[in-house]
């Protein structure tokens, strides 16, 4: 995530200031020089850094503390409230509500236009039942509109193109063919450069008088350093933007170019890439990014994403045989399938309340690696070995291990890992006395007609 640097020394800061009874010129001082020298390693513009810490300053020094809130929490609470008045108070979607919405996707070359705007298609389709048309008007790149189509073509997507013409042309006949056809959510992929130049802002000047867009986004690399704020505000001069699609937002990029764009231009983020695949797209929340950046987590964000890619009726089974100590390499198995699903390790933890302190450990090709390795040794056991792990002795796990290409002692440690996990949940159901009811009612609801027959 980007600001991860930042993340990490505000987190610091704010320990440090733990247990003080007053906010003073001093200590604030000393967290202002830190918080800058922060955003300076991050890449923001200077003028953006300025404004950040003359506010924090006011609102922080001489302010009457609660007897119950502490100084620290209380420098949290004003940076926060900072950032998301910068980021934007609330989320800022599209204009959905509309008999036909044109969307058109800005940007130069190699910012990830093209693939971002497949994204965007994916979402429509999927999360708001559009039907969609993807217009292919960047002639400039020789494989824009094949890669356009090929990514159409994996989300079952129609892509309208048409050759020896003028990209005017092409999204003239898209809009005819869209109304036509019952389309009600066009997207064009306009020309993009390897930087600014007056041709590349001509045609979208001429574009721009030609459609009436609903909304216009930029796609930024939130790899690139402040250069972005010049492209910025030259597209948008040009062809007034709505909103931005940061991509490689999954990336430890320092991200300082996108909080100046947004902080300078008042355009804010609309979605964030978090990641090479067409659903790794996620609408971009100002207060649960700054909750992120401070450390606190996202749960919301979370949940929403297990409630995504889990099949949630799979794993109050699986919790239930946890519970019950019933747990197999079955189980196991679909508990990876689950997380896979889930994309990013290392994104997923960032959610997680402190978990920041922890991220430099954490390094998702490893982590991934280790899953494939349990999800081969797995899949190399018969069903019988899957559900009965004592069934597991030494000539067993030998032929395992070379059907896997896994070393005995990895074959060994998985086999252990399973019995840990069997264990722990038999400790954590003696702590708390029993199955939860959550769990234990839907186990209860299929014994219950059996019953009913007996006593027939």
């Amino acid at each position: 995530m980007p600001f991860e640097q930042l993340s990490q020394r505000l987190s610091s800061i704010v320990s440090k200031i733990k247990g003080q009874s007053t906010l003073d010129e001093k200590n604030m001082e000393g967290m202002l020089r830190e918080i800058r020298l922060a955003l300076l390693e991050a890449d923001v513009n200077l003028t953006v850094i300025n404004r950040f810490l003359t506010t924090i300053k006011e609102k922080s020094i001489g302010l009457s503390l609660n007897s119950k809130v502490t100084p620290s929490n209380m420098v949290v609470k004003i940076v926060h409230d900072e950032i998301i008045r910068i980021l934007g108070q609330e989320m800022s979607s599209l204009t959905l509500n509309t008999p036909m919405m044109i969307l058109g996707m800005v940007g130069l070359q190699g910012s990830g236009k093209t693939t971002s705007i497949a994204k965007i298609a994916h979402f429509l389709k999927t999360k708001h039942q559009k039907r969609v048309l993807l217009v292919a008007a960047d002639l400039q790149r020789l494989a824009a509109i094949t890669q356009l189509k090929t990514l159409g073509d994996s989300i079952q997507v129609e892509v309208f193109a048409q050759e020896n013409s003028t990209p005017i042309q092409v999204v003239d006949a898209a809009l005819a063919y869209a109304r036509i056809n019952g389309f009600n959510a066009v997207l064009i992929d306009t020309a993009g450069r390897l930087s600014i130049d007056e041709a590349l802002m001509d045609e979208l000047a001429l574009l721009k008088d030609r459609v009436k867009f609903t909304d216009v986004l930029l796609s930024v690399d939130a790899m690139s350093g402040q250069d972005i704020i010049n492209v910025a505000q030259r597209f948008n001069q040009t062809i007034p933007l709505t909103g931005l699609f940061a991509t490689k937002f999954d990336s430890d990029s320092k991200g300082g170019g996108v909080f100046s764009v947004v902080s300078l231009t008042g355009i804010h983020v609309k979605f964030v890439g978090v990641g090479e695949k067409i659903e790794d797209l996620e609408l971009f929340y100002p207060d649960r990014y700054a909750n992120r950046l401070l450390g606190m987590g996202d749960i919301v964000s979370l949940v929403e994403k297990a409630q995504e890619n889990i099949d949630q009726k799979q794993a109050v089974n699986v919790a239930q045989k946890m519970m019950t100590g019933q747990f197999d390499f079955n189980d196991m198995l679909e508990q990876i399938n689950q997380v896979s699903k889930m994309g990013s390790i290392k994104n997923m933890m960032k959610m997680l309340p402190g978990a920041n302190k922890m991220m430099p450990s954490i390094d998702d090709e490893v982590a991934n690696a280790n899953l494939k390795k349990t999800k081969a040794i797995i899949q190399s056991m018969t069903k019988e070995e899957r559900a009965n792990p004592s069934l597991l002795k030494q000539p067993r796990k030998q032929r395992i291990a070379k059907g896997s290409g896994q070393p005995l002692l990895v074959v060994n440690q998985t086999i252990m890992q399973l019995e840990q996990t069997k264990e722990q949940m038999k400790h954590v159901l003696k702590m708390q006395g029993g199955m939860p009811s959550s769990l234990s009612a839907g186990s209860n609801t299929k014994k219950n007609p059996n019953k009913r027959k007996n006593k027939r």
